[in-house]
C-alpha cells in the first residue's frame, strides 16, 4: 500500500502536467483566428489559402457529394437492386437481372473513380503539397512582420523554452547542404516507418483503434510543425528531442487535425 501511494503521489503531478499540455495543444490547434491575422498581412498567403479551399473543399469534396448524392441514387433508380422496385405484382423472378444491374452499377461507379475521382485525388495531392509549402513560407514571413507576441502560439512556458533552444547552426557550404539532404531523407523514412506502425496498430484487438488514433494525432502534429522547423532551420535531432519532451502537447494539437481529416470520409 505504501508503495502504491508513493507511486500515485509521483504520477499525479506528471499526469496533471500532461493533461494541461494536451489541453494547451488542443486549444492551440483551434486558434483559427491567426489565419485571419496572417492573411491580412500577406496577400499571397490569402491567395494560396483560398486556392486550397477551392480545390480541396469545393472541387474534391464536391465530387464526393456528387457521387453519393447524385450518381449513386441515379444508378439505383435506373438499375434497381430490389424486385419490389420493378414489379409489385406476382412472384419475383428478377434475381438474374438484379445481379446484372448490381454488376453494372458497380462497374459504372468504378469508372467514375478511375476517370474522375482518382485522377482528381492525385492532382489535388500534388498541387496541395506545393501550395502547402507556399502557405508555410508566406505564413512564416508574415509572422515576422509585426513580432511574435500576437501570432506565436501562447503555449506553456516550458514548451516555448524548449523550442527556443532547439535551434542549431549548420555548417556552411557543401557540408551544410549534405546534412540538410540527409535530414530530409531521414525524416521521410522516419514518417514512412511511423505510418506503417500506425497501419499495423489498427489490427490490434480492442486497443488497436485507440492506439491508431493517438499515433495519427502525433503524426499530423509533427507534419504541421515540420514546415516551421524547416524554415527555421532546426536540426532534426533537436526536432525529435523537442517532440518527445512535449508529446502531450502534440497529441492534443494533432487531435483536432485528425478529426478534420476524417470529416471528408464521413460525408
Amino acid at each position: 500500500m505504501e508503495t502504491t501511494k508513493r507511486l500515485i503521489g509521483i504520477l499525479r503531478p506528471k499526469l496533471k502536467q500532461g493533461l494541461l499540455l494536451w489541453l494547451e495543444g488542443f486549444r492551440e490547434a483551434c486558434c483559427l483566428h491567426r489565419v485571419v491575422f496572417l492573411c491580412s498581412r500577406s496577400r499571397m498567403l490569402l491567395v494560396r489559402t483560398g486556392q486550397c479551399f477551392l480545390l480541396n473543399g469545393f472541387i474534391f469534396l464536391g465530387s464526393i457529394l456528387v457521387l453519393k448524392s447524385v450518381v449513386i441514387p441515379t444508378l439505383l433508380w435506373i438499375l434497381p437492386n430490389q424486385c419490389s422496385e420493378v414489379s409489385s405484382q406476382g412472384p419475383c423472378s428478377f434475381d438474374s437481372v438484379s445481379k446484372l444491374y448490381s454488376s453494372l452499377r458497380l462497374g459504372l461507379v468504378q469508372l467514375f473513380y478511375v476517370f474522375w475521382f482518382y485522377p482528381l485525388y492525385i492532382f489535388s495531392f500534388i498541387l496541395s503539397t506545393i501550395w502547402y509549402n507556399d502557405i508555410a513560407k508566406y505564413g512564416f514571413a508574415a509572422m515576422g512582420k509585426n513580432g511574435h507576441d500576437i501570432l506565436e502560439p501562447s503555449s506553456q512556458n516550458e514548451v516555448k523554452t524548449t523550442e527556443n533552444t532547439a535551434l542549431k547552426d549548420k555548417p556552411a557550404g557543401l557540408g551544410g547542404v549534405m546534412i540538410g539532404i540527409g535530414e530530409q531523407v531521414y525524416s521521410i523514412l522516419l514518417l514512412t516507418f511511423f505510418f506503417l506502425e500506425v497501419y499495423a496498430t489498427g489490427f490490434i484487438p480492442h486497443i488497436g483503434k485507440a492506439l491508431n488514433f493517438v499515433l495519427l494525432s502525433w503524426m499530423y502534429a509533427y507534419y504541421c510543425f515540420e514546415y516551421k522547423w524547416n524554415l527555421s532551420e532546426v536540426a532534426l535531432d533537436r526536432r525529435l528531442d523537442f517532440f518527445e519532451s512535449n508529446w502531450a502537447f502534440f497529441a492534443g494539437f494533432g487531435n483536432i487535425l485528425f478529426q478534420l481529416e476524417l470529416m471528408p470520409l464521413s460525408v
